[in-house]
C-alpha cells in the first residue's frame, strides 16, 4: 500500500461538487475520503466523499497500473486517499460523472469499520460510535442542515439591526430554577453552568436596543424522553421598546424564515433524509392558556389550572393545529420570577410558549419586568435570595424600559422541522441524562 508523506501532499484541483459539474474530459485531483468499494470483475469502484458530497471513481484492470489497480482494489472503507483522473459522462454513477483513474494513493488508511449492519440496528451502540457514525450521509444531512439553520438565524437578526452578544456560560444564579441546575466548583465557590443568557441580554439592551445570542445552555433536567438534553444550543434575543405582541412577531417571522431557507437551500440534504419541510402560514393561531387547558382536559389529560404545560399537554393541544401555535397568558405560578403580570387579569403573565404540532415547545419568550420594585417583591414571593440578583435587580434603577424577549432551541426546531424521532439525532455530540460519552 502506497502511503503519501505531509510533504507529498499534492494540491486537490476540485472538490467533488465542483468536478460533478465540470465538462467531461477535465482532469481533476481529489482528496477525501472513501465511502463506498466494490469490485466488478476487473472493475474497481470507489465513492470518494468530501466535504462537499460524493463522487465515484473506476480503475479498470490493464487500463491503469497493477499498482494502482491493486491498490483501489484493496482499500478499506473511510480511508483518507488522493485519487487523480479524467471525468467521464455516466448517467449510472452519482451525480452523473464518473473520474476514470489515473492516479491513487492512500494519505491514510484505515482499521476495519466497526459499524456494521447489526450496529447501525442498535441506537445506544451508535451513538457509542457517534465519533464515527457522523461520516454517515444521513448523519451529515441533519448536521448540515443545522449549520444552514444557524446561518438563517444569524441572517435574520442582522438584517434587522441586532447585536450579536456573548454572555457567561458560568454564572452565580439561577434564571430558570434550582432544581435543573449543574453546579461547579469555582475555587472557593460555587458557580452553575447557564441556563440561559437572558439576564445578560437584559443589561446588554440599554446599549444596544436589540441583542440576540446563539450558544450553549445546560439543564439538569432528569428527563428520559426524545425531546430532552441537558447540553442544548439557544437562540435568545432580547429588545426594548416592545411588548409579548411584537415578541410574537419576532419569533414568526424567524421560524417562517428558518423553515423557508432549509426548504429551500437544503434539496440535496433533504433527498438523503427522505424528508419534505413545509413552511408554515402567517400569521401563526394564538390560544390562551385557559384555552389550552379545557383542550388537555378533553384529551384526557389531568392537570389543574396554574400548571404548567407538560409533556403530554403540549402535544395533545399542539395536534390540534397544522402550524405552531402561540399558547398565552400562562399562570404566575407556572412562569419565572420575571415575567410581567397581566394587568387586566394578575394571575396572569404577559408570556407566550410555541408549540409545535406533535412536538411540543418550540419557544418560550414574554414581557419582562421592568420596574425596581415590582420585581424586588417578585424575587422574594419566589423565594429567591435578592442579594444573589443584585446587579439584575439594579438595572432597574438606571433606565431600563419595557422590554421583552424569548428563547427558542436549535435541536427542538430541527426535530420538529425534520420530523425527528429523538432530539439527539440533531446534535452532533449530544448530552442526556445517561449520556456522557463521546
Amino acid at each position: 500500500m502506497v502511503r503519501m508523506t505531509k510533504e507529498a501532499w499534492p494540491k486537490r484541483s476540485h472538490t467533488a461538487a465542483e468536478a460533478l459539474r465540470a465538462p467531461a474530459g477535465t482532469t481533476v485531483e481529489l482528496l477525501g475520503w472513501v465511502s463506498v468499494s466494490n469490485v466488478v470483475g476487473g472493475l474497481v469502484f470507489v465513492r470518494l466523499r468530501d466535504g462537499s458530497g460524493y463522487i465515484q471513481l473506476a480503475a479498470k484492470k490493464g487500463s491503469v497500473p497493477d499498482s494502482i489497480w491493486e491498490e483501489a482494489r484493496g482499500i478499506p472503507i473511510e480511508s483518507a486517499v488522493y485519487a487523480k483522473g479524467v471525468l467521464k459522462d455516466d448517467p449510472r454513477a452519482p451525480g452523473g460523472k464518473e473520474v476514470s483513474l489515473h492516479d491513487f494513493r492512500v494519505i491514510s488508511s484505515s482499521a476495519p469499520w466497526p459499524i456494521t449492519r447489526s450496529a447501525i440496528r442498535s441506537p445506544t451502540a451508535l451513538y457509542d460510535m457517534r465519533h464515527l457514525a457522523i461520516r454517515g450521509p444521513k448523519t451529515s444531512a441533519v448536521l448540515r442542515i443545522r449549520s444552514r439553520v444557524i446561518d438563517l438565524t444569524t441572517q435574520y437578526f442582522f438584517r434587522r439591526g441586532y447585536t450579536l452578544i456573548q454572555a457567561p456560560l458560568l454564572v452565580k444564579a439561577a434564571v430558570e430554577g434550582g432544581s435543573t441546575l449543574f453546579p461547579v466548583k469555582y475555587f472557593d465557590q460555587t458557580a452553575y453552568l447557564s441556563q440561559s443568557a437572558q439576564l445578560y441580554e437584559e443589561a446588554a439592551i440599554c446599549a444596544f436596543e436589540k441583542v440576540f445570542i446563539m450558544q450553549p445552555a445546560f439543564r439538569a433536567e432528569k428527563s428520559k424522553t426524545s425531546r430532552h438534553l441537558t447540553e442544548f444550543w439557544m437562540i435568545e434575543a432580547e429588545v426594548a421598546f416592545i411588548g409579548l405582541p411584537e415578541l410574537m412577531k419576532v419569533e414568526e417571522e424567524l421560524v417562517t424564515e428558518i423553515a423557508s431557507g432549509v426548504k429551500e437551500g437544503c434539496k440535496p440534504e433533504l433527498q438523503v433524509l427522505g424528508k419534505a419541510v413545509k413552511v408554515p402560514d402567517s400569521p401563526f393561531p394564538k390560544i390562551t392558556y385557559d384555552e389550552a387547558l379545557k383542550i388537555a382536559h378533553r384529551k384526557g389529560v389531568s392537570m389543574e389550572w396554574g400548571d404548567d404545560l407538560g409533556t403530554e399537554a403540549e402535544n395533545v393541544v399542539s395536534m390540534e393545529f397544522e402550524a405552531p401555535v402561540f399558547v398565552t397568558g400562562y399562570p404566575v405560578k407556572a412562569r419565572s420570577f420575571y415575567h410581567v403580570s397581566d394587568p387586566a387579569r394578575p394571575e396572569a403573565t404577559m408570556s407566550a410558549d410555541l408549540l409545535a404540532p406533535g412536538y411540543g415547545e418550540l419557544a418560550t419568550g414574554g414581557q419582562r419586568i421592568h420596574e425596581y420594585d415590582v420585581l424586588y417583591k417578585k424575587v422574594q414571593d419566589f423565594g429567591i435570595d435578592p442579594a444573589s440578583m443584585t446587579w439584575y435587580l439594579e438595572l432597574r434603577k438606571y433606565g431600563l424600559p419595557p422590554h421583552s424577549g424569548f428563547g427558542m432551541g436549535v435541536e427542538r426546531v430541527m426535530r420538529w422541522m425534520l420530523g425527528l424521532k429523538h432530539i439527539r439525532s440533531a446534535s452532533i455530540f449530544p448530552r442526556t441524562m445517561n449520556r456522557l460519552f463521546p
